[in-house]
């Protein structure tokens, strides 16, 4: 599985990093940042709370 991103979509709420921060940072200039776009199941439920809780419906997740 991995993360995907709507960077037209994002404003960088930092929403994400709260429920998965594993995945996902704010950087210093607000911009998101994803540490790693592929995830295995043990991180599946936290980054499926980042998907619902993002404001602007833009993350997913996708196929590898």
């Amino acid at each position: 599985m991995k993360v995907v991103v709507d960077y037209d979509l994002c404003e960088a709420n930092a929403r994400c990093m709260q429920a998965c921060p594993e995945i996902f940072y704010v950087d210093d200039d607000d911009n998101l940042q994803v540490k790693q776009e592929t995830f295995d199941e043990a991180l599946l439920s936290k980054v499926q709370e980042a998907v619902r809780l993002c404001p602007r419906q833009a993350l997913a997740i996708g196929d590898d």
